[in-house]
């Protein structure tokens, strides 16, 4: 069952820009992992200093080596040393997936009712 992760993080405004082009190794590292289908950090063009981040990983078990290999500890420091000023992170797991559009090309809102 697919788990996604979301998160909002406040950094120092005036570093935040650098400490995102600073963890692109880390980035990549964690896109590497078996079982990691997306991992993105993007600036928030709107809130100086907010970082956005989305992941989306295949299972727990993958989430849970994610949080065992050394590139999560990694980043987890590297964003404690770059102003962190706030942090927010919630889990999903995810019981049904489905695509937006129908066949239509319809938006749809509800589930498990995917229509031709």
């Amino acid at each position: 069952m697919p788990v996604l992760i979301t998160a909002v993080i406040d950094l120092d405004p005036a570093g935040a820009e650098q400490a995102l082009l600073d963890a692109q190794p880390l980035i990549a590292a964690s896109r590497a992992e078996a079982g990691c289908r997306a991992y993105d950090w993007a600036l928030d063009p709107a809130t100086p200093g907010r970082i956005h981040v989305f992941e989306e990983w295949e299972s727990e078990e993958a989430l849970a080596a994610h949080f065992r290999d050394p590139s999560y500890a990694a980043m987890r420091d590297h964003i404690g040393r770059s102003g962190l000023r706030a942090a927010q992170s919630r889990k999903y797991r995810c019981d049904l997936v489905e695509p937006v559009y129908d066949a239509a090309g319809v938006p749809q809102a509800h589930f498990g009712r995917m229509g031709g």
